[in-house]
């Protein structure tokens, strides 16, 4: 199957850190790799409303980019959650994202599981604290996204940088970039399950 990469921008800020190390992590893509970039600060997409047990129309795809992010996220091979570590988990923008997933499980297209097992999820970020124990949250998150879904896991890349562009110093993450989606990530598993 010919590989198709979403890559989820979820920082607040345009080129920030984590968008430069996840481009520095594209950039060793083999020539032809099919690349979509979308910035979930830049999308509309509202707060998510879970409305499962309740009369509302939890089906009704509203005035928003939820359509294009929905068909961008079942047409890819890959997706790339590229959000730095805010508060030790996700940004805001890649939370409301992942959280319509709930709501794609069901409407308008109950068949977005089987769709998205085995496609592989990856995630990138960058981050102030020099422990990088501190971005197990995110990890985790994105992890367990994965398993709960049938889809593979890739990892994390992680990058340290506060100040714009200082990523880039960082030549440990630079080196884990230059090899980072050449791997062939395992189904994700929860670590409880046998």
């Amino acid at each position: 199957m010919t590989r198709s990469f979403l890559f989820l921008l979820g920082s607040a800020r345009t080129g920030g850190n984590t968008e430069l190390l996840a481009r520095a992590a594209a950039d060793q893509l083999p020539a032809g790799t099919e690349q979509r970039w979308l910035n979930l600060a830049a999308l509309r997409l509202p707060d998510f409303r879970d409305e499962r047990h309740g009369t509302g129309d939890a089906g009704a795809v509203g005035e928003s980019d939820e359509e294009l992010l929905r068909e961008a996220t079942v047409a890819a091979t890959d997706i790339v959650i590229a959000s730095p570590l805010y508060w030790y988990s996700v940004s805001a923008h890649t939370k409301r994202y992942l959280d319509h997933w709930s709501k794609w499980l069901r409407t308008p297209d109950p068949g977005f599981r089987a769709a998205m097992a085995g496609r592989t999820l990856w995630g990138v970020t960058a981050m102030a604290h020099a422990e990088e124990g501190a971005a197990e949250p995110l990890v985790l998150t994105l992890h367990h996204t994965a398993a709960y879904l049938g889809m593979r896991f890739g990892g994390v890349l992680l990058g340290h940088g506060t100040r714009p562009g200082q990523v880039l110093a960082d030549e440990d993450a630079l080196l884990r970039a230059k090899t980072f989606f050449t791997q062939s990530p395992p189904p994700a598993r929860f670590p409880w399950a046998s």
